[in-house]
Order: structure tokens, then C-alpha cells, then sequence
């Protein structure tokens, strides 16, 4: 049987303590500059004193047009790194990996958040998106690599790089939404230029032991699930992450497109070579049972997001407790305080049906 409790080393980096990791969660708790705030110092904090391996902050993003939602953190001005280099260190005397997650929302940036039309890598009559030109795309992937050199200058372990769920690196990855006709066009590896771009930058200009990670998502948002199956392929034979997670919503189910039916979404990664890299997912994962079985079908660390907002003790309590299972939803906003949400964190999950008592 898995051990959720066995350490996980890493080819860069510091191991983690066990195989839980919390999912950079949205939490609109950050200040309006995207430095950080006492409350998502807390909310973070109090996770890696429950236990986690590895603490991933929320999507923080790495321009200011690429905010995607009101309070997020932000990681694209040197102004931020003195909140994030309190944060780090904080989460680190707690021996959990400190992890930024760096983003940019593209299309999906609110136009009343940022002020100006949101960009994309072709226009977008739906959102108001303008398509980016050469030299813009040219300086995203440079802001990307920016923003994983104030997570080393903040002393954090490592990045990962929000590549999933339609924001601006998976809105390149989708032959739907990216109609370019440029290098950064057409084929799958015109499309995931950017990403490898990023990830190669990272790996020449940050420290030798730096942590690399990224998140993929394979469906929605256009994607194709074979592309992403072969995109994480190509990424897994580089040896340049240490970290994939498949953001699956459900790691059980199976895919929504009926010509991949009969077998779970998360096997079709499962079996893929995976060289230095270690492997895992995110989805509905909310019980002792279902990490286990989650490590017993290939992923060598699990994801836990809701499970950590209602539990920010989620990993103790599972070694406590063979047969733990997350406390059911709805749940009462002075329940969400008690666990280390904000009332502007305890809103935000409000919109998540069936979440927040009323």
C-alpha cells in the first residue's frame, strides 16, 4: 500500500517531508498592488503547520495586465519580493517546500480589474482580448522568468508555472483560442514554444538546485487531451521539471470527450516515462481513501485544495486517522475563519455552490 508519509526527493531541491501538496488556491486576500497581506501570510502559514510537504501559493501573477482576479498576490515588481521574502521564510521554518506559483490570466483578466483591454494570443471578440505582437510574446516569456527570479531573490524553494485552465500559456497550447501565424502559431510545438521558452530560461538563470514546476490541464478551454498527453511526454524526456501536476478536477473520472471513455483521465499520464520528474494530480481528493488510492494508481504526491480550505491540518489528520474524511460542505462562514479564512476569502468560496452555509 502507498505510503503518504514516505519522503519524496527531488533531482533539485529539498525533499518533501511526505506527499501532500497544497494547491495554489485563489483567495482574493492579497492587497490591491499584489503585495502580500496579513492574511494570506496567515491563511498559507497556518496550511504548512498542518503538515504539508510542499506549500504552493495562490496564482500570482508576473505582469499587471495579467491579474485575473481582485486581491492576487503579485509577483512582477521588485516591490513584492519583501512580503514574499517573509512568507518564505516563515513557510520554511516549518520544513514544508515554499512554492510560488507564477501566472497570467491573458483573456481571462478582468478589463475592471486591470484597466485596459486584457491580451491573448489572438484576439478574442468574447472578452475584448487584443492579440499580443512578437516583442510582447518576446517579453511575457522574459516577465515569467523575471518573476522566478524574485522567488529565488524572496528565498523560496521554486516556481510552478501555471500552464492549465484557459489562462494566458494554456490559451497558447489551444489550437481554438490560438490562431497565430507566427513561430508562436500552428503546430503543437509552435503553440507550447512559450512554455519550453519559460522553462528553459528558468533552468539557465535561476541557482542550479532551483525547483521547477508546472501545472497542465488536458481538457476545456479548446485543449486537446492527446497534445497535452504529448506535450507532458516531451517535457518528462527533458529532465528539466521537477514537478508535473495534472489539474484534473476529479482524479477518478474518466474523460469528458466519449472517444476516451473507459479508462480515468489521470491514466493517461500515468503510464507516461518519467525520467528525474515526479508525477501527480489535483481533484476532488478529500479523504485517507482516496490519497492512497490516488498513490496506488501511479502519482508519486497528491494535491489537496478544497480539503486544505476546510482542513488546513488535512495531512496530520489523515496520519492520525486511517479513515479521515474531510468535513462535508455546507460548512458555516465562522467555521471557514476558524480554519484561516479571511472574510474576503470566506466571500470568494461563496461562489462555489453548495460551499458556505447560507
Amino acid at each position: 500500500m502507498a505510503d503518504l508519509f514516505a519522503p519524496l526527493s527531488f533531482k533539485r531541491g529539498p525533499d518533501m517531508k511526505n506527499r501532500f501538496m497544497l494547491a495554489p488556491l485563489t483567495n482574493c486576500q492579497s492587497h490591491k498592488d499584489g503585495t502580500l497581506s496579513e492574511d494570506e501570510f496567515h491563511w498559507l502559514t497556518m496550511r504548512a503547520k498542518g503538515g504539508f510537504g510542499l506549500t504552493m501559493t495562490c496564482a500570482s501573477h508576473v505582469q499587471a495586465v495579467g491579474q485575473g482576479f481582485p486581491g492576487q498576490l503579485g509577483i512582477f515588481a521588485d516591490r513584492h519580493v519583501d512580503g514574499l521574502s517573509r512568507l518564505a521564510t516563515a513557510l520554511k521554518q516549518q520544513g514544508t517546500l515554499a512554492i510560488v506559483q507564477i501566472h497570467h490570466a491573458g483573456m481571462r483578466a478582468p478589463k475592471d480589474v486591470i484597466g485596459t483591454d486584457p491580451v491573448a494570443p489572438s484576439a478574442d471578440q468574447e472578452t475584448g482580448a487584443r492579440a499580443l505582437g512578437l516583442d510582447e510574446v518576446e517579453q511575457l516569456t522574459e516577465d515569467f522568468i523575471l518573476a522566478a527570479l524574485r522567488a529565488q531573490k524572496a528565498g523560496f524553494d521554486g516556481v510552478e508555472i501555471h500552464g492549465a485552465h484557459g489562462y494566458v500559456l494554456s490559451q497558447f497550447l489551444s489550437p481554438e483560442l490560438n490562431r497565430r501565424e507566427d513561430r508562436y502559431g500552428g503546430s503543437l510545438g509552435n503553440r507550447a514554444r512559450i512554455i519550453l521558452d519559460i522553462i528553459k530560461g528558468i533552468r539557465t538563470r535561476c541557482r542550479p538546485d532551483f525547483h521547477l514546476g508546472l501545472r497542465l490541464s488536458p481538457e476545456r478551454f479548446g485543449l486537446k487531451l492527446l497534445e497535452i498527453r504529448d506535450l507532458a511526454q516531451e517535457l518528462l524526456g527533458t529532465g528539466h521539471l521537477d514537478l508535473l501536476e495534472m489539474s484534473l478536477w476529479d482524479v477518478f473520472k474518466e474523460p469528458t470527450d466519449a472517444e476516451f471513455k473507459g479508462r480515468s483521465l489521470w491514466s493517461y499520464f500515468a503510464d507516461l516515462p518519467r525520467g528525474v520528474t515526479r508525477v501527480g494530480a489535483a481533484g476532488k481528493i478529500m479523504s485517507a481513501d482516496a490519497a492512497r488510492r490516488a498513490l496506488d494508481s501511479g502519482m508519486d504526491f497528491v494535491v489537496i485544495g478544497r480539503g486544505a480550505v476546510l482542513h488546513h491540518d488535512f495531512p496530520i489528520r489523515v496520519k492520525a486517522d486511517d479513515h479521515f474524511t474531510a468535513k462535508a460542505i455546507p460548512v458555516t462562514a465562522d467555521y471557514l475563519r476558524s480554519e484561516g479564512l479571511s472574510d474576503t476569502f470566506v466571500s470568494y468560496m461563496g461562489n462555489w455552490p453548495g460551499f458556505v452555509a447560507a
